[in-house]
């Protein structure tokens, strides 16, 4: 059996490309929602859920050949618990990473090494902040930009689960945009647009995640944009494209 962890596009096409050459397949995601979407792309077997090195350990125990890590590149978790528990087991490790984005050098894009460098720097410059990082770094955000006094409209994955804890967290209907990219430069302009955005704060999430029409809609608009930067993580073996993962698969 090949394990896939599958968060991520590039995740669902690698786990439904393993599955069409006729491995046995398992794909792994956190959310419902990334259930759905491994459902409608045909997968067989799918675990659902967060999975920390113990109980991937005892995944990997029964009978995994290959464990293909897809996560996002800021799970950056995910991935040492991955390769953690491959360590352990033996179990022979690819990851599959997006690449990042070739960003332009312009005035209006600043570059942030971190989350909280990233926050700091886009507070500093609008009184209106539009969001793309996801729900999980919203409670360090909201709490800085209360503090601030920075009106905060955020854009996240349209599952329930998220939507909630956005609520939970005190956004109102009216500052969250449920919506599953990437958009077109011209949406994401709109969106910046009809919010009234004076920064935007995203993340160098790949092309895969639409970062580049993020960043250039708020060049043309002429909006800075702080672009937090992916984490630096040691992998033994990447790969950028599902076919090469499939020809690994094939020659072991």
């Amino acid at each position: 059996m090949i394990l896939v962890l599958a968060g991520t596009l590039e995740g669902r096409d690698t786990a439904a490309l393993l599955q069409q050459a006729g491995f046995p397949v398992t794909a792994s995601v956190v959310t419902g929602y990334g259930c759905d979407l491994l459902q409608k792309q045909g997968l067989n077997r799918i675990l659902t859920g967060v999975l920390d090195e113990a109980a991937l350990t005892a995944i990997l125990q029964q009978g995994v050949r290959l464990l293909v890590d897809a996560t996002h590149p800021f799970a950056a978790l995910a991935s040492h618990t991955a390769m953690a528990a491959a360590r352990v087991t033996g179990v022979p490790y690819l990851r599959l990473e997006r690449p990042a984005a070739e960003l332009p050098v312009h005035p209006m894009v600043y570059r942030a090494a971190d989350l909280e460098s990233a926050v700091s720097q886009a507070l500093s410059l609008g009184k209106v902040l539009f969001s793309t990082l996801g729900s999980k770094s919203l409670p360090p955000l909201l709490t800085a930009a209360s503090q601030a006094g920075v009106k905060v409209i955020v854009r996240v994955l349209p599952d329930s689960g998220v939507i909630r804890r956005c609520l939970e967290l005190g956004l109102t209907p009216g500052e969250i945009i449920a919506l599953q990219g990437p958009c077109s430069m011209e949406l994401n302009k709109a969106f910046y647009r009809h919010y009234q955005a004076e920064v935007v704060l995203t993340k160098d999430s790949g092309s895969t995640g639409g970062v580049a029409e993020k960043v250039a809609a708020a060049v043309e608009a002429g909006i800075p944009v702080v672009v937090w930067q992916r984490p630096k993580i040691y992998y033994p073996l990447v790969f950028h494209k599902p076919e090469e993962i499939l020809a690994i698969a094939l020659n072991m």
